[in-house]
């Protein structure tokens, strides 16, 4: 059996279980198990594997059709063009929170030397591209998992980012202590009504960590606090952008109006849905 033709095989099995693209994903099992680009695979296409490479190649496949995510297969991410290592104990970076970094980094790059509190930073994806990205940046990343911390320690260590990004065990708000003040409070908190969990894709439902996905009876709950309690936690001038579900930014919208927030907007993500919310304190 060809490089090729072990492809082809993998490519119908996975389709056959459903795997919505069967194709990349066998692409990307490929460039990892035989080492090459994935746009060199067709070149190599006519090689023989080696056994230790087909029984690899068999197990990765046998985990997809498992549901088990990419991601968590290859043990990487992309994420804003730099590769996180992931696993079970944090979220997969999403596409969509590209957009919230790049809202973060429009509000912090005329800033001299400016301070971010991540709150919930898993992977630490949004911490340490901050800090990747804007230089003078101070990063406080907080998440209440010590598993997740570790993982986003190691990503932060990996891609030189070790010393901008200071790392906090804690749950919410509290990371922060008593009087201290940041220019951006920054998160992707978890926003799944606990009763839509069951329902998600096996991939998320099965994988990702439900502490970073539970947000209460109707997602809201990291929203309420964040609202009732984050402003003041910021500078005069400062701002909070927090991601949140589909269906969620009229709710959202208005638990910062009665927390008597100045300013209010809400952001679309690339797919045009309405997916962030910004918030402004006081000058």
């Amino acid at each position: 059996m060809t490089v090729r033709e072990l492809m082809d095989k993998s490519v119908r099995l996975l389709r056959r279980a459903g795997i919505k693209s069967p194709r990349v994903d066998v692409d990307w099992l490929a460039s990892d198990v035989f080492k090459y680009g994935r746009s060199e695979l067709a070149l190599h296409g006519h090689k023989m594997p080696t056994r230790e490479q087909v029984d690899r190649m068999r197990k990765n496949i046998n985990r997809r059709m498992d549901r088990e995510p990419l991601q968590h297969i290859l043990g990487i991410s992309d994420f804003y063009g730099y590769e996180f290592r992931v696993s079970s104990a944090v979220l997969i970076p999403r596409p969509e929170t590209e957009t919230l970094v790049e809202l973060a980094l429009g509000f912090l790059q005329p800033l001299p030397s400016p301070v971010v509190f991540d709150l919930g930073t898993g992977s630490g994806c949004i911490a340490i591209t901050l800090a990747k990205r804007c230089p003078g940046v101070k990063v406080i990343a907080s998440d209440v998992s010590e598993s997740a911390l570790n993982q986003a320690k190691l990503n932060a260590e990996t891609l030189d980012a070790i010393k901008q990004v200071e790392f906090r065990e804690a749950d919410g708000l509290a990371a922060l202590a008593k009087g201290e003040q940041v220019d951006l409070i920054v998160s992707n908190p978890p926003y799944i009504p606990s009763g839509d969990i069951a329902g998600l894709q096996p991939e998320v439902r099965h994988y990702d960590p439900h502490l970073a996905l539970d947000g209460g009876e109707d997602g809201l709950q990291f929203h309420r606090l964040l609202a009732a309690d984050g402003q003041s936690r910021l500078k005069p001038g400062g701002q909070l952008m927090a991601e949140f579900g589909d269906g969620q930014e009229s709710t959202i919208e208005g638990l910062f109006a009665q927390a008597n927030w100045p300013s209010v907007e809400i952001t679309n993500d690339l797919t045009g849905r309405p997916r962030i919310v910004i918030a402004s304190a006081e000058q």
